[in-house]
């Protein structure tokens, strides 16, 4: 019981973080539409991966996908490594995407 009560928990909490993530998100988007001087450096980061299951990877990549500015462009064939092109990459893209999405996709999947 207190295994799906944690599992439950888990999926409330990525739930609630891509609600945020979404957002915030979106502002952001909509501020580089209006003032494209606001895109300071966009490009494609290796992101590696600590998830194992496909399941768990795939979501990863969809819920990266589904925030705007960014898209996942492929997944290595070890399945040791997501592509993400950002359209505002930061020093911390990676280090975000790996402390929030995957992190609580773990806690979700595996």
């Amino acid at each position: 019981m207190t295994l799906l009560l944690n599992r439950a928990r888990a999926w409330l909490v990525l739930a609630g973080l891509f609600a945020r993530e979404l957002a915030l998100s979106v502002n952001d988007v909509i501020k580089a539409v209006l003032d494209p001087s606001r895109v300071q450096r966009s490009g494609i980061v290796a992101v590696p991966l600590s998830l194992r299951g496909e399941t768990s990877i795939a979501l990863l990549a969809n819920l990266v996908t589904l925030t705007p500015g960014t898209t996942s462009l492929h997944v290595s064939d070890d399945k040791g490594v997501l592509y993400v092109h950002a359209m505002n990459l930061g020093d911390d893209t990676v280090a975000q995407i790996q402390s929030g999405f995957e992190r609580r996709v773990k806690e979700c999947l595996e």
